[in-house]
């Protein structure tokens, strides 16, 4: 049987504490409903309920000092704060103060109670230990076959000096790929530079690249190095090597052949020894193709390809990434870290993930902010990942909508949840068979593994306007 939880609800509003006493009236929760929070303080301090439940303005104590006194010596205590004057200053008050949620009046009875079921279970699992993952050192996590294959070209270039052209699309760490190669290779212990070719203006590229004189240009005030003397003995990362001018291209492709250049507005050649890694989303050979990138550039870049998978190729790997990640937004954040649920888990690992890695960071970066707690369920999740476009489940997630339908239900006080769920899912199947056959009974029956007259007499139920002809 599940231990029963104790809710303390602290409000003046006696209409306030009679809609939540009975709201909350569950055979999992117990409810105590006080009138003053310096009443309730000294109370909920020797004995701190599972979640404390108040509003803001109250005589006396008002509810942010009764939550700041009370977290201060219970401080995985979570607290729902209430307030009818639901303004900007009082969201930011309770959020800055530790409150697990904010909940403004007048709210649905539902939705509290819902809210207080979430809170109950993150307070059980803060009170879990939590094992920080191993590898947070890792330069690059990956168990998928494809990020196998990385390994394994890292590995063999780990002695080289060779020019490598890495592949992938955006946010799939390409730059995290050329900094392991680099640290990986004779050259470890002498810079590694990176430049984004799609982030600087056109007419500052051969500059960045290649430095310039003093008086080379309206601006340039005194002599400055470019990034390949600043890689000099090391490494220069090309990020999006597609995107570089026409000329700059020229200029790169002496550089390589000779190993020298000149800075703008320069008339002595500058001698490096620089180990080029490029990297782009692009295609080059279409690029080439269509006059838009030197084949001679591309033919000197393509020594050796390492090609970046998109994450959706990798799904075995989105728990260990978010894990990962969600232990450095913590870090960053000088916070707890926060754990996924197994269904959050799961419904993540089933996204398409368009932003590849890069987006699973900023997630976990924005769950480590925006979660109440130190527990991350489904619900938690940004609303963009909750759902698919135009509020469309996400594509394979019927099953994990369908837990949340029954998880509201359930915490909504329904039951005989089978008696309502079982026909909806079998009309719809039924539906959906038939529309595929064209309205054929027969094949119908066959899609769904049924006999033909198990279909008529579920149709007979379900979908009596069917039921007549074939």
């Amino acid at each position: 049987m599940t231990d029963v939880a104790r809710v303390a609800v602290v409000d003046d509003d006696r209409a306030i504490r009679w809609v939540l006493e009975r709201a909350l009236a569950q055979p999992d929760l117990e409810v105590e409903c006080i009138d003053r929070a310096d009443v309730a303080l000294s109370r909920l301090l020797d004995d701190p309920p599972d979640v404390l439940v108040t509003d803001i303005r109250m005589p006396g104590i008002d509810g942010l000092d009764l939550m700041s006194r009370v977290r201060e010596v219970h401080p995985d205590l979570p607290v729902i704060v209430m307030t009818a004057h639901s303004d900007l200053d009082s969201a930011v008050a309770s959020y800055q103060g530790g409150a697990f949620e904010y909940l403004p009046k007048p709210f649905d009875v539902d939705e509290a109670l819902a809210l207080v079921r979430r809170a109950v279970a993150h307070a059980r699992e803060r009170k879990r230990p939590v094992s920080v993952p191993e590898g947070l050192d890792a330069e690059i996590i990956g168990e998928a076959p494809a990020m196998q294959e990385v390994f394994r070209a890292i590995g063999r270039l780990s002695h080289s000096h060779i020019t490598v052209l890495i592949n992938g699309e955006s946010g799939t760490g390409k730059e995290r790929v050329a900094r392991a190669l680099h640290q990986h290779s004779p050259r470890s212990t002498h810079p590694f530079i990176a430049l984004n070719m799609a982030a600087i203006p056109r007419d500052l590229i051969e500059s960045e690249l290649f430095g310039h004189e003093k008086g080379a240009f309206t601006g340039a005030t005194a002599s400055r190095q470019g990034r390949f003397e600043q890689a000099n003995g090391g490494t220069l990362f090309l990020d999006e090597i597609g995107d570089m001018p026409a000329e700059t291209q020229t200029r790169l492709l002496r550089v390589l052949a000779d190993g020298e250049f000149y800075r703008v507005g320069g008339h002595t050649p500058v001698k490096v020894d620089v180990r080029i890694i490029a990297a782009t989303h692009q295609n080059l050979e279409r690029l080439v193709e269509d006059g838009r990138f030197r084949e001679d550039l591309f033919h000197r870049l393509n020594v050796i390809r390492v090609h970046l998978p998109k994450l959706a190729e990798r799904r075995e790997d989105i728990p260990r990434l978010a894990r990962h990640f969600l232990a450095e937004a913590a870090k960053e954040l000088a916070t707890d870290v926060k754990v996924l649920t197994r269904d959050a888990e799961a419904h993540l690992t089933r996204l398409p993930w368009p932003g590849n890695v890069r987006q699973l960071e900023n997630t976990c970066r924005w769950l480590t902010v925006m979660a109440s707690g130190r527990e991350i369920l489904v619900e938690d999740l940004p609303p963009e990942l909750r759902q698919g476009e135009g509020g469309e489940v996400a594509s394979g997630d019927w099953r994990a909508a369908f837990r949340d339908w029954a998880d509201r239900a359930l915490a909504a006080g329904h039951t005989h949840l089978l008696e309502e769920a079982v026909p909806d899912f079998e009309r719809i199947l039924i539906e959906t068979a038939l529309k595929h056959t064209g309205g054929r009974k027969g094949e119908a029956a066959e899609l769904l593994g049924w006999g033909r007259n198990t279909l008529t007499r579920k149709l007979k139920v379900l979908l009596p306007a069917l039921a007549d002809g074939d």
